[in-house]
């Protein structure tokens, strides 16, 4: 019997499975990893022992555990966190760590640079919003700038998808979905490369090839059939972003259908029939052709959990026992923690504020206060976070018609529920392993096993629905109000840390 196999390549953990022709997952594997911090804004992956060598050890894993796939893969799908940037010499070999996406805020300078020199009406037409930290752009252009002998030996520039693609068949290939994060050098009017206007001296020469995440990019050469264990020749797809693939696990694929994703930042997306302009949301064609999403994300979500969790246990911050007992003691103290009230702009925030300088905060400490009150207070706020962004589509008039909610942080139900209050957004809470399993359906449409996006669903597991608490509703629309307070009127106050920070 044949299988596909998806890996997907997350900020904190890569996850593979290995799914039949039915839609049954006969293999699972997963592999925690961590970012790197050079400095606060600034966040990065080392893309060999992260990336590759994440998706090789999965892959012999998965092969090792279900025997007979070793000849029967076929084809293979990768997704990865998006849009990152990572440039590669002439031989492949990457010349510093990958930046990530909009969690790394350090191309401020540049996004106002790009915006001057192409013009920001110009920009809002080619790339359908503005530039902000979620922008790949500026980012490449900070290499240029701050790190010229490394610009000067670049011969191309990958997201993480991009790479693991390029190692296992050679072509060097990024999806549609991604490429439109590389605003302002990618066009959505043309669905291709477009450097008018922009200063500096990257070359379109530096930018991969553009393809759709259902596309085969290649196939598995020798080379890479020694290391990862996939027979020589197996097809690989181009690949795609993690949340689009997550999307696509969950069911999310007709009009107006959005997911929601629990993980260490929040990423929603929300599919449309046709392409939306918005200076505050990230449009993009979605994984197939005439499909097209809405994204927002936040900065901060389960990580500022993980940190949380650090502090109390720095050997253990990432065992699933200590998140488990986390929640539980969240889950004891009531809505509103007590009179305890948290910021969670750990690395600044996403959408809406697109405020690269804020930071997090614990307001209204006190002695009476213990770790299920600070548990609830963090959870509360990453929720008013998540329903913020939520609230960028309702200003658009794109309200979704439908919440489905993924990833590994909907195991922390007062976190979901919280989301569910303060938005008034009902949420299906779909388990199962997420991105990854939508790349193996992009596979399975590949190898023929699936007959499409619609066909996929079969493939999805059951949800459970999370209603909001009309209950709640008041004590939550108050805590909105002083949420925003706290943000606005602290704000003064983290620039002057910043600069004594400076100065120090």
């Amino acid at each position: 019997m044949s299988v596909v196999l998806g890996v997907d390549i997350g900020t904190y953990e890569a996850k593979g499975v290995l799914v039949d022709e039915s839609g049954r997952i006969v293999a699972r594997h997963q592999r925690p990893h961590r970012v790197t911090v050079p400095r606060p804004g600034y966040v990065e992956h080392d893309p060999e022992a992260v990336w590759w060598n994440g998706f090789v050890e999965i892959t012999r894993a998965l092969l090792a555990a279900h025997a007979p796939a070793a000849g029967a893969v076929a084809a293979v799908a990768v997704s990865g966190i998006g849009p990152c940037v990572l440039p590669l010499d002439s031989s492949g070999a990457p010349l510093r760590n990958a930046i990530l996406y909009g969690v790394d805020v350090r191309a401020a300078a540049q996004i106002d640079q790009l915006t001057d020199a192409a013009g920001e009406q110009e920009i809002l037409e080619r790339a359908g919003t503005s530039l902000t930290s979620q922008s790949a752009g500026p980012k490449i252009a900070w290499i240029e700038q701050n790190e010229p002998e490394i610009f000067a030996r670049t011969a191309l520039f990958v997201t993480c998808q991009t790479f693991i693609t390029g190692r296992l068949t050679g072509n060097w290939v990024i999806d549609q979905a991604t490429a439109a994060y590389y605003h302002p050098f990618y066009d959505r009017r043309t669905a291709d490369w477009n450097l008018d206007g922009c200063p500096g001296a990257l070359t379109r020469a530096q930018l991969p090839e553009i393809g759709w995440s259902c596309d085969i990019a290649g196939l598995v050469t020798r080379a890479a059939a020694e290391t990862t264990g996939l027979p020589a020749g197996t097809p690989v797809l181009v690949g795609a972003p993690d949340a689009a693939a997550e999307a696509l696990s969950a069911g999310v694929s007709g009009e107006r259908d959005m997911m929601v994703m629990y993980g260490s930042s929040h990423f929603m997306i929300e599919v449309l029939d046709a392409p939306h302009t918005s200076r505050v949301l990230w449009p993009a064609p979605y994984l197939f052709r005439d499909t097209y999403l809405l994204a927002a994300g936040t900065a901060t979500a389960g990580s500022f959990t993980r940190w949380f969790a650090d502090l109390l246990s720095p050997d253990t911050g990432g065992d699933d026992a200590l998140y488990t007992e986390l929640a539980e003691l969240a889950a004891a103290s009531p809505p509103g923690a007590r009179g305890l009230l948290a910021l969670p702009y750990l690395s600044g925030e996403r959408t809406p504020l697109y405020d690269p300088g804020a930071r997090g905060a614990l307001f209204g400490l006190s002695l009476r206060h213990d770790r299920g009150d600070v548990a609830r207070a963090i959870a509360e706020s990453i929720a008013h976070s998540a329903a913020a962004a939520l609230r960028a589509f309702d200003v658009e008039g794109l309200s979704p018609k439908v919440v489905r909610a993924v990833g590994g942080g909907t195991r922390n139900l007062v976190w979901v529920q919280a989301v569910s209050d303060i938005s008034g957004y009902p949420q299906d809470v779909v388990a199962g392993p997420g991105a990854a399993l939508g790349d193996a359906m992009l596979a399975g449409m590949a190898a023929g096993l699936l007959d499409g996006p619609d066909d996929s669903r079969r493939w999805v597991a059951p949800a459970r629905l999370i209603e909001p608490r009309r209950e709640f509703a008041e004590l939550y629309d108050r805590q909105r109000d002083l949420f925003e307070q706290l943000y606005r009127g602290t704000r003064p106050i983290v620039s002057a840390l910043d600069e004594l920070r400076n100065q120090s």
